[in-house]
């Protein structure tokens, strides 16, 4: 078994964080839990972590608390057109190859059998809003080009998702749109390729999709351009793909600690006392997935946000679905948002 093969094997008695770290440094992005025989248990990927979150699986639990015990396999020694058709078909995107004794002797991925890592995906950055939080640094700037590490917020967007192999970037701009347009221009200088939705009046985080150019084909992402992340654009779109979403949501923990007792009554009769309880909620990060049909549920004109946009979906029955972001996220709102993210930009994105 070469070195690269084993690099994705795991023990089931293994941390969550464990596999995390393999997938973040393996390219496979796939991690085989096997015994001590090296035969197949299940397998890990990134979506099956993130839905572990969601249930609040903590991370140093073993990683048999996420693990798929029935993962696609196939033969060692079948073609490479027999293995990429049976990905297709079940759509996986890695697949390990196993001996008649279940053991591992392989593994092949769809990125090496299709020998390509570009997504033809759409990702719509919004880029219009005044930033009146940040004032007086946004008098003479729009807030995505407020400078983070010594570039504007939208540049490290940009270049992160063309690290993830996105090329066609559309950005919708308003305030001070020509600060925006003269930067970025045709977005060569990033190799991508960059178009713009000028919106005369502000029309909501969800109102410039109704001026999109064309109709997308694919499912394409919506950002919002005052976000620093270093999540992962193309797992986020093969989570939705995976979970054959009419929308996905991106969310982030947020915990808040009461500062005082709670008093727990019955009535007027006293029942308990629970100091400084700790609330778990999900917020929205601001980073959206939207298969192509979602674009008929917009309304007429005028300003529309993502919010609303999800509620009428989800109003409709549609299939929404919510991607848990572990990775670094900062949204720079407010004036201590931008401080915070200043001083952590070079741990984050200059490693």
């Amino acid at each position: 078994m070469s070195e690269r093969m084993h690099q994705c094997l795991l023990s089931p008695d293994a941390s969550i964080q464990e596999a995390i770290e393999k997938l973040e440094v393996d390219e496979t992005k796939i991690v085989l839990v096997v015994d001590a025989g090296s035969r197949l248990l299940g397998t890990v990927t990134d979506g099956d972590i993130r839905r572990g979150i969601l249930r609040r699986v903590p991370l140093d639990a073993p990683v048999s608390e996420v693990i798929n015990v029935d993962p696609v396999v196939a033969q060692h020694g079948e073609t490479a057109e027999s293995l990429l058709s049976l990905m297709k078909a079940r759509h996986v995107r890695q697949i390990p190859l196993i001996d008649q004794d279940l053991r591992v002797v392989g593994l092949e991925t769809i990125a090496h059998l299709e020998k390509s890592k570009k997504r033809e995906n759409m990702v719509l950055l919004m880029a219009g809003g005044f930033g009146r939080r940040l004032l007086p640094l946004t008098e003479n700037a729009p807030k995505p080009m407020v400078e983070v590490g010594s570039q504007p917020i939208l540049q490290t967007i940009i270049k992160t998702l063309s690290g993830d192999g996105f090329e066609n970037i559309c950005i919708a701009v308003h305030y001070r749109a020509q600060d925006i347009m003269r930067h970025f221009g045709d977005g060569s200088e990033w190799g991508v390729r960059i178009s713009y939705i000028e919106e005369t009046t502000a029309l909501g985080t969800a109102g410039a999709l109704g001026l999109l150019p064309e109709r997308p084909s694919l499912p394409f992402i919506v950002m919002n351009g005052d976000i620093l992340t270093d999540v992962n654009f193309d797992q986020l779109l093969d989570f939705h793909a995976d979970h054959m979403a009419k929308g996905t949501i991106c969310v982030r923990d947020y915990d808040f600690q009461v500062p005082y007792g709670i008093v727990q009554a019955e009535e007027h009769r006293f029942s308990g006392i629970v100091e400084k309880p700790v609330h778990k909620f999900l917020v929205n990060a601001g980073i959206y997935v939207l298969d192509p049909s979602v674009l008929d549920a917009l309304p007429e004109g005028g300003s529309f946000d993502m919010p609303s946009l999800f509620q009428t979906l989800r109003d409709k029955d549609e299939n929404l679905v919510v991607f848990p972001i572990r990775e670094y996220w900062a949204d720079i709102g407010r004036m201590e948002d931008l401080e915070r993210a200043r001083v952590e930009f070079d741990s984050v994105f200059k490693k």
